[in-house]
């Protein structure tokens, strides 16, 4: 077990767990962009980045994937992380300035405006759909690619994927809504802005009740 203190508070959880955990543990609220429960740990968006004392030492640490280690002391909302916080909203906001989840981030943190622009993008390249088509799905049809401003998430080659199995999960996870199920003839298909889209045959995993290789019996 590990005792540490967040915000003045004292919490206790089990070993392994993180600090974003036993933030919820204690009903704390930290905000995140690219965390599920469900999926490992990334760390990418950094909006969940928290103040943490061990010793002498104090430094800025991402709560969603940092362990929750003993005798540590942690601020959630010190004017450090805030001013942090809010250069990250900022920077996503001058490339999806249109985005509920955003624009609630932004006035939690009393952001009017972005010093970088106004963009109209709609993905907040969280990576949550890529993996959980990865991690939960294991279709793996879709990934990043790209790099810097020209980054994003998208099939390999640009190419219609017979990978996806059109399970939806990516919709389901996207917390955006740029990733979308239409009705097509009655029957829900995914579509977005990418190049997801209807696919010539439906992979469904099953319990294989039979071999795959035809031999003959014997016996029959």
């Amino acid at each position: 077990m590990a005792t540490l203190t967040i915000d003045g508070r004292t919490v206790q959880v089990e070993d392994g767990k993180t600090i974003l955990e036993a933030a919820e543990q204690l009903g704390i609220d930290i905000p995140t962009l690219c965390h599920h429960p469900l999926l490992e740990p990334y760390g990418a968006c950094r909006i969940c980045t928290v103040e943490m004392k061990r010793g002498a030492r104090t430094k800025m640490v991402t709560a969603c994937n940092h362990p929750a280690l003993d005798g540590i002391e942690v601020r959630t909302r010190s004017e450090r992380v805030l001013q942090h916080r809010r250069m990250i909203v900022e920077l996503e906001l001058g490339r999806c300035a249109d985005l509920p989840v955003l624009r609630k981030l932004a006035r939690e943190l009393g952001i009017d405006a972005s010093r970088f622009g106004v963009g109209k993008h709609e993905c907040i390249l969280c990576g949550l759909c890529v993996r959980t088509c990865w991690e939960l799905v294991g279709a793996k049809a879709i990934s990043f690619a790209n790099r810097g401003t020209e980054r994003e998430v998208t099939t390999p080659y640009h190419e219609l994927s017979e990978a996806c199995i059109g399970c939806g999960a990516c919709v389901a996870i996207c917390p955006t809504g740029v990733l979308r199920m239409e009705d097509i003839r009655g029957r829900k298909v995914v579509h977005s802005e990418l190049t997801l889209g209807p696919q010539r045959a439906i992979r469904i995993p099953f319990m294989q009740a039979v071999p795959n290789v035809p031999f003959i019996d014997p016996d029959a």
